[in-house]
């Protein structure tokens, strides 16, 4: 299931020694990297590593203390490049941050609406699409109230993908979902990037999920960049500190057999 983007692609995205702090707490200590084109790039990292506020200084909403962030060579700190970023890009938000007062059908013409292209009957026709294709068409006119965990995720995911992006940020966007439904929240982002070809940026702690669907992994550790590659070559890291991290059922599950084992004698 991995996409495979082309290796020699330029990077769609490049990040150049960001740094934030939150007064005396150093967040972002030198973070660098850069997505290829058509990627699917998980970052990995415990709770409070940094890993929302990365992928917030990326996109502008929140402001890095230092460093560069450049969309297709140009630097966001350029007001132009950071406009063509939020033209062709979508974002889609941990808590979901669907409109309540609205239905399924308005959270989705949004985005429509407030880019200004194309016709009403055009925007009509991709609202549907993309509900269709993310089986939220019975749902039209329900509220986000009204539906389950999973239906609000899709919701969620449908309004980020109406305006066909070219670059998809999905912060944590299985939290809060039981395994079932993380399961299927990472195979539709797998499904609908290879349908759609875009790139994708996923903040997540689940690891294994990850591992299946992404080409690419950061290893986000207390601020700084333990690891950038492959999914394959994180998976067959044997560095310690990825082992402990990569691994931990298989250590938790250990450490159960070893209490046993001493309970017993």
């Amino acid at each position: 299931m991995n996409p495979s983007p082309n290796p020699v692609a330029a990077p769609i995205l490049e990040i150049s020694h960001l740094k934030k702090s939150f007064g005396p707490r150093e967040v972002l200590r030198d973070v660098s990297f850069s997505v290829p084109a058509g990627a699917i790039l998980s970052i990995l990292g415990r709770s409070g590593t940094g890993k929302s506020v990365l992928l917030k200084c990326i996109v502008g909403l929140l402001k890095s203390d230092a460093g560069d962030v450049s969309y297709k060579g140009s630097s966001l700190a350029n007001p132009s490049a950071l406009s063509a970023l939020r033209q062709t890009a979508s974002y889609v938000f941990q808590q979901n941050a669907l409109f309540d007062s609205s239905t399924v059908y308005e959270n989705v013409l949004l985005p429509l609406q407030a880019r200004r292209r194309g016709t009403r009957a055009e925007w009509d026709m991709r609202v549907r699409s993309i509900l269709g294709r993310l089986e939220l068409a019975d749902a039209a006119q329900r509220y986000p109230s009204e539906l389950s965990g999973g239906m609000q995720k899709r919701l969620a995911v449908a309004r980020a993908l109406v305006t066909d992006p070219e670059l998809v940020f999905f912060d944590e966007p299985t939290a809060g979902l039981d395994p079932l439904r993380r399961n299927a929240v990472f195979e539709m982002i797998a499904k609908l990037q290879q349908e759609s070809k875009f790139t994708a940026i996923v903040v997540t702690h689940d690891v294994q999920e990850a591992l299946v669907v992404s080409s690419r992994i950061l290893w986000l550790d207390a601020g700084d960049v333990r690891f950038e590659g492959t999914s394959a070559d994180f998976s067959e890291s044997r560095d310690p500190d990825i082992c402990a991290f990569r691994d931990n059922i298989e250590a938790l599950r250990e450490a159960v057999r070893s209490m046993q084992t001493n309970a017993a004698h």
